[in-house]
Formats: structure tokens, C-alpha cells, sequence
């Protein structure tokens, strides 16, 4: 199987958008998404959309998770996005030791994240945080 030129510079830009998660940094990650991005957690939650928005959206996240890591199980690379399957997890925090499933569908226009669609083992989250997902 074969790697095409798109698949190649979707990777590329994965791993830079991995690297800016990993060091924490919402505004390296907002750089890497268009003006008119999408950012949604499928766990009751609306869209974030916009750039800014999206950056103040994983600043928060970070600071809601601020021991979080995070176990990468799989990447899948195709011409206009990827899918990472992976694993949340964080120690320290008020509830303790969480570990919790989820999958990121991103979709690349153009170089850049257009829209960041991830899905959370909702079961997984609400067990890990005693009973009520926040």
C-alpha cells in the first residue's frame, strides 16, 4: 500500500498537532486550525467554532485536566484527515486516577485542522469520575 502525497503532509501535520498537544500549548494547537474551525467533545457538549474560540476552548481543557497525558493507540491517515484512537489519562487530580477512552476524527483543509470532531467513552468517564461526567 502505497502513501500518497496528501496522506504524507496529513501525517506531517498530525505530528506537529500531536507535539503542540504534548506541550501544552493552546495557542500553537489554534495555529494549526483554519479561521472557521469546528471543535466539538460528543459528550453533551456544543460546538466551539473560530480559531480563538477553539484556542480558549483547549485552554480550558487544560486547565480542567492539568496532569492529563495522553496514550495514542492507533493513528489512520487518509487524504483529508486522520482518526486517532487513544486514551486520556491523569493522576492527582479530585477524582483520582483517570483513565478513559476516546477517537478524534479531524478533517484537513488546506493544510490546517478544519474541524475536530472527538468522542469520549462517555461509561469510562462517568465510572472514572465517581458517577457524574462533568
Amino acid at each position: 500500500m502505497s502513501v500518497t502525497a496528501d496522506q504524507a503532509s496529513i501525517e506531517q501535520l498530525s505530528e506537529e498537532y500531536f507535539a503542540a498537544w504534548a506541550a501544552r500549548d493552546p495557542k500553537r494547537i489554534a495555529e494549526l486550525h483554519t479561521e472557521d474551525t469546528r471543535f466539538q467533545i460528543h459528550a453533551n457538549s456544543e460546538p466551539t467554532v473560530g480559531r480563538e474560540a477553539v484556542r480558549a476552548e483547549f485552554a480550558k481543557l487544560f486547565e480542567q485536566w492539568p496532569n492529563f497525558t495522553f496514550q495514542t493507540h492507533r493513528v489512520l491517515i487518509a487524504d483529508d484527515h486522520w482518526v486517532l484512537d487513544w486514551s486520556l489519562l491523569s493522576s492527582g487530580g479530585p477524582a483520582g486516577d483517570v483513565r478513559f477512552d476516546c477517537l478524534d476524527v479531524v478533517t484537513v483543509v488546506d493544510g490546517r485542522v478544519a474541524r475536530k470532531d472527538t468522542y469520549i467513552d462517555s461509561a469510562q468517564l462517568q465510572s472514572a469520575l465517581g458517577g457524574s461526567a462533568q
